[in-house]
């Protein structure tokens, strides 16, 4: 099994990710990053996507034109701990939604393809973050499913709801069997927060599993889900304050509210798709 820290916005930084690395996180991913931002070189969309220390990193991109991902990829430089690129395919959020993005491009098999493709063909690794469908409709018509089949990406990481249900609705497990059942590496995501979870998941035939605002609260639930002793939680928020000594951040401000906290924070649907 493996096991992966979910791209967080505002959360997963430098500093977050190598805490969860740590203690037990095999592969992260940098918060969404719009690919149009990129390509005109914002300053802030750039810092979004650096990569400054040894973790196993893929970037996520919020993207819809090959031509700008080509454009990106060429300039791109990677380094060591670069493992590739990730496409959000599953935010609910409204706005990208309009501009054709996230949770919009479930159902557009082909065009996330093409994504892919461009990727694939500057020889990098790729993945997919995605929902069950934008609404009910289409987890109903099974669009998660065809999307799956159809594009050649390395990994599915599903997150077991679809973009109009929120944190407080109970994520649909029960998919996960259909779609191993296509042959590609499915990741499960959604509410994993326990070692029995994992086992039934690994039962069902996923691969690993994605953690993200359980791993806010306390980054070593790595290790805990992984069955080895769990780094206490004083130590952790220790350890996090020498790795971010000196610096002051959104990011540093969001992660020291939450690390600790039993409950969800409200107001908390911003950082996962």
């Amino acid at each position: 099994m493996k096991f992966m820290l979910a791209p967080l916005e505002d959360v997963t930084d430098n500093p977050f990710r190598e805490l969860c690395y740590r203690h037990g996180a095999d592969l992260t991913f940098t918060e969404m990053t719009r690919l149009a931002s990129l390509v005109r070189n914002n300053k802030s969309s750039l810092n979004k996507i650096e990569i400054l220390n040894d973790v196993p990193t893929q970037i996520q991109l919020a993207a819809i034109k090959e031509k700008e991902l080509e454009t990106f990829l060429t300039r791109y430089q990677p380094c060591k701990s670069f493992k590739g690129i990730n496409f959000n395919i599953g935010c609910p959020s409204p706005q990208l939604i309009r501009l054709g993005l996230g949770c919009a491009l479930i159902k557009r098999v082909t065009k996330v393809n093409k994504l892919v493709k461009v990727v694939k063909d500057h020889g990098y690794a790729c993945s997919i973050k995605m929902r069950l469908g934008a609404n009910i409709f289409e987890k109903q018509k099974k669009v998660y499913l065809n999307l799956i089949n159809g594009v050649d990406a390395d990994f599915f990481a599903v997150h077991a709801r679809h973009g109009s249900e929120h944190y407080e609705t109970k994520p649909d497990y029960s998919v996960f069997p259909e779609c191993v059942k296509t042959g590609k590496e499915i990741i499960a995501n959604g509410d994993i927060d326990n070692r029995e979870k994992v086992i039934l998941l690994k039962d069902m035939g996923v691969k690993g599993v994605m953690i993200g605002r359980a791993a806010v609260r306390n980054p070593a639930i790595f290790e805990r889900l992984k069955g080895i002793k769990e780094t206490n939680i004083d130590l952790i928020k220790k350890e996090y304050l020498e790795l971010t000594a000196g610096e002051e951040s959104k990011y540093k401000k969001n992660i020291i509210k939450r690390l600790g906290k039993e409950k969800i924070i409200d107001n908390e649907d911003h950082v996962m798709g």
